[in-house]
């Protein structure tokens, strides 16, 4: 039975005592650009950006499906693994947060089919006492699995297959096919974004790097929510759905798992919420070893992938690229090294670290979960900054098939734009060096600032920090040094 519920109640006006946010998270972009609030409270916005996404990635799809078999020759490769990710790493995420989960075509279909409306708010009775009704079971997700674990074990296996799914079309098309199938079908067992909050692995680790992003989403008066019992923002109402991120954006501190859906803007009945801009690498605090294993796999993965692609050792080239060389035992010692790097080599050295600054700090207080959690920090901008500095030969290197598949998308000797003919060739090399340096130097530098920070978080006063801190910043130090030697020789 479907119950009315009303929103339009004429809000009352925020208290003159209350405690303002503004200084703290840095500078309203809502208030600064005018039309702004109104475009970011548009109900359909983020049905549109989803759309044309889906009509871009349905084209992948079919090239992927039936264009030519050659990697380079095929636009779901190039846009996908080299024009997309470039984009997603270097710009989206450093300065935009997640702002792809806004418009990502991956569980829109699961979306819709689970609201059974594009664009729409479906009002009444819903699970978890939200004012908002959907289509299927609405359970409720495994209390165990509400972590980022199973985001962390897909990545990583998506990493150890990355060879194939960044050369063969027809691999790259059933992965994010599968993934579609899948969303869709957590989307009718499990309440709202289920799927994006604790399976994507692509989520893993934008989450992950949005600490570092120059916007956040967050209220501007925090005791205002406190005051209000309605809680739209979370619960939903005839304007909005409550947050499918499970995130209640009153007490939200961090990026990490607010998904940009901007629900939060068309139910706040104050418009309380609103988009800052600030520093970068504002946030510095991870909550779980779940976390702190993301910052380890990815900054691992980086250097297996400078390894693999940048190194001299045309034998790794061929245990990767297995179902080219057909040498499957040497794949299952390159699964198994990467694996290992991963999860027991790489949180090894931090953890050591970690345990040697503890006692150097002579803070017995301060627990060893705390400190190797805490220091974990390190990895999230230098591990951003490493992938950065690893993906601009894709673009610089690459970058003529771009133009290349623009005209020949299927990779069938089309020529739609005239660029189907333009010769493979590098755009500058010589400049990447001088672009992949100061990078590096930008996320080392940060690295070790950021987790000064936070052991003085941990620690107190610097005469106790400051010891702690020393052997995270000498690994840090020795990783950004093998990078280079990948990167610059």
């Amino acid at each position: 039975m479907q119950v009315a519920y009303e929103s339009d109640q004429t809000a009352a006006p925020a208290p003159a005592t209350a405690r303002r946010a503004g200084g703290r998270n840095g500078v309203d972009l809502c208030a600064a650009i005018p039309g702004l609030r109104s475009v970011l409270k548009w109900r359909p916005l983020q049905f549109w950006l989803s759309w044309v996404n889906l009509v871009f990635f349905a084209a992948f799809m079919a090239a992927g499906l039936f264009g030519s078999p050659v990697g380079s020759h095929n636009i779901m490769i190039v846009f996908v693994w080299i024009l997309w990710w470039f984009l997603l790493i270097t710009l989206l995420v450093p300065f935009l947060s997640r702002i792809w989960c806004t418009m990502c075509p991956l569980p829109s279909f699961g979306e819709w089919l689970q609201r059974l409306r594009f664009i729409g708010v479906w009002v009444g009775n819903g699970p978890a006492k939200q004012r908002t009704r959907f289509f299927g079971l609405s359970r409720a997700w495994p209390k165990a699995l509400q972590n980022i674990w199973l985001q962390n074990v897909g990545f990583l296996g998506l990493a150890v297959f990355s060879a194939l799914l960044v050369t063969r079309p027809i691999v790259s098309t059933a992965v994010l096919g599968g993934m579609i199938v899948l969303a869709l079908g957590l989307s009718l067992v499990y309440r709202q974004r289920a799927f994006c909050m604790y399976l994507c692995p692509v989520s893993g680790f934008l989450g992950l790097y949005s600490m570092t992003a120059t916007v956040a989403i967050r209220v501007k008066d925090r005791e205002l929510c406190r005051g209000h019992k309605e809680k739209e923002c979370l619960l939903g109402c005839a304007k909005g759905y409550g947050c499918p991120w499970f995130q209640y954006v009153g007490t939200m501190e961090r990026n990490n798992y607010c998904g940009m859906c901007l629900e939060c803007f068309k139910t706040c009945p104050y418009d309380n919420v609103t988009l800052y801009l600030r520093p970068f690498c504002s946030e510095t605090t991870l909550k779980g070893v779940d976390e702190a294993f993301k910052a380890f796999i990815m900054v691992a993965l980086a250097l297996v992938y400078s390894i693999t692609l940048l190194g001299p050792w045309g034998v790794v080239k061929d245990w990767a690229n297995a179902s080219e060389s057909g040498n499957w035992a040497g794949f299952a010692i390159y699964a198994g090294s990467v694996v290992g790097l991963c999860l027991v080599l790489f949180p090894s050295l931090h953890l050591g670290a970690a345990a040697l600054g503890r006692r150097l700090a002579a803070v017995h207080a301060v627990k060893l979960k705390a400190v190797f959690v805490g220091f974990a920090y390190a990895w999230v901008p230098l591990g951003l900054l490493a992938w950065v500095a690893f993906s601009v030969p894709l673009v610089m290197v690459n970058g003529a098939y771009i133009l290349l598949v623009l005209s020949d998308p299927m990779g069938r000797g089309w020529d739609l734009l005239g660029t189907a003919t333009v010769q493979w060739h590098p755009i500058f090399p010589e400049w990447i060096p001088l672009v992949q340096v100061p990078l590096l130097l930008v996320g080392l530098f940060l690295a070790l600032s950021r987790s000064l920070r936070v052991s003085q978080r941990l620690f107190g006063e610097l005469s106790a920090a400051v010891p702690a801190v020393i052997p995270i910043w000498g690994l840090a130090t020795v990783v950004t040094a093998v990078f280079m030697v990948f990167f610059v020789g």
